[in-house]
Parts: structure tokens; sequence; C-alpha cells
């Protein structure tokens, strides 16, 4: 068995149970290899990504699209804070060692989100107005047909991984993994009656910016600043990246613990 090990930063307080981690991989006979931006992980059973949601992201990136069912199955390891998407701990590196040659683990398929047929987003693709602009206008189209225009802050695509992410956070519903669709958020709309909508993933989105208008454009955690006009089509990638669960972890047990669903607030 052949590990991928991705990270891209490791603080000093940290570096104890990353090296605790690579041991144990190698004690159980795992080969391991550390892969930075642009590496290749071509021939590797697992990519380890060790540090929060945004490294896991981040390891996208390694897709091809060309040969997308040699991408190996994702495990999180969460260095972090949240982690939604890292759900497993750095506490006991030996056991997950053994359950991951046991085969103790499943794998859920996740969709992404294809940007003009060249890069691709496992949460969000979004647009936010710029620093100098008091609101952004744009317009929403799905399957060529006019949603509306949001003035505000901005709008959110989200795929179903990304619904608990920056999507969540402005008002958005929580998909299970399994949703086939996507969902538009607006972002602080300047009028209260637009909502999120869900739309199958099957349509085409495009959003539209005025000319003159600057913006940032969000894939994932990277950022690019635009000026208008600006026009982003958007559709299901053609592949699924696969994410792995330990099988003491489900979605609806990672919500409880994350958003402590349940949990009594005390003052």
């Amino acid at each position: 068995m052949k590990i991928a090990l991705y990270h891209r930063h490791i603080d000093a307080a940290d570096s104890a149970a990353y090296e605790a981690l690579v041991s144990a991989l190698a004690a159980h006979g795992i080969e391991t290899v550390k892969v930075s931006d642009g590496d290749s992980v071509d021939g590797c059973d697992y990519l380890f990504s060790i540090g929060g949601d945004g490294t896991l992201l981040s390891s996208v990136q390694f897709v091809h699209s060309s040969k997308p069912e040699a991408f190996p199955p994702i495990l999180g390891i969460n260095f972090g804070h949240l982690g939604f998407l890292t759900t497993v701990g750095r506490e006991n590196p030996d056991a997950l060692a053994a359950d991951l040659l046991a085969g103790r683990f499943t794998l859920e398929e996740r969709s992404l989100l294809e940007m003009d047929g060249n890069s691709y987003a496992l949460n969000e693709v979004f647009v936010h107005r710029g620093e100098e602009a008091s609101l952004l206008r744009t317009q929403v189209y799905v399957d060529g047909r006019h949603v509306a225009d949001y003035a505000g802050d901005g709008v959110i695509v989200a795929t179903p991984t990304g619904s608990t992410a920056y999507s969540l956070s402005c008002g958005g519903p929580i998909l299970t993994p399994d949703s086939r669709c996507f969902v538009i958020t607006p972002i602080s709309a300047h009028t209260l009656t637009l909502r999120p909508v869900i739309v199958p993933d099957t349509v085409n989105i495009e959003l539209r910016v005025e000319g003159g208008s600057s913006c940032t454009l969000g894939v994932d955690s990277h950022r690019t600043l635009l000026e208008g006009p600006v026009a982003v089509r958007l559709c299901r990638a053609p592949f699924k990246v696969r994410l792995i669960r330990m099988n003491t972890q489900d979605f609806f047990s990672a919500i409880r613990d994350k958003l402590m669903w349940g949990t009594e607030i005390r003052p």
C-alpha cells in the first residue's frame, strides 16, 4: 500500500503528531510519499490531506480530468479547527493504519462543480463584490433561463459538500452528500425576498456580473480579482472524487458533533 501525504504547513506544535502518523504508517508496512502542489499522485492507493478543510479542498488540484478514475480516495486528517471534511483526528494513528489495512472504512462519492471547462470545485464557486464597490449586481441563469438579478455582496453556487461551508453561513440549507443538486445562495442580498434556490445538478448555471464592476471570483479556497463584465459558466463535472469515512462516522454524526445539535446551550 502506498499513501500520498499532502499538507500545506505543519505548525511546530503539530510536528510531533505528524511524525507519529508517519511512523505508525511505516510500522504497518505502508509506504508514504510526500507531495506538494503540482506533483502527481499516480500510483498511490490513498491521499492523506493533513490540515484543515482548506487543505483538503486544495488537494482536489491533483485530479487530472483526463484520467480521474486514477485519482486515489482522500482521507482528511484534522490538524485544523472545525473540520467538516477532515473527519479523522490525530489522536491514534496506529489504530487508523490498522483500520485502513483491514478495510474498516467506507467511500463517499462527492460531486464537483466544473467552471468553464477547466477548473473544479468540491465546495463552491462564488462571486463577491470588490472592496471599492458598495454592492454587486449578479444575473443568475439556469439552463439559459433568467432566475433573478441579485443585488448584494455576491452569489454562491455550492455542491452538497459545500452546503455546510460558505453557503451555510449565508443562510443556505444543508444538503446530504448524496443529494443530486446544487444550491444558489445570495450573499447579503439587499432584497429580503431573494432566498437560496436548490436546482438539479444536471443543469448549467451562469453568473453574469455587469460591466464596470470589479469582483472576486472564488473557486473553493482560491481567489481571483476580476474586472467586469464577467461570465462564469458552471456545470457538474463528469467525474467525482471519493472521500474516506471511517466506519465509526457518518454524515449526521459529523453534523451533530460540529454544529453541536442536541447540545444544551447554557448562558
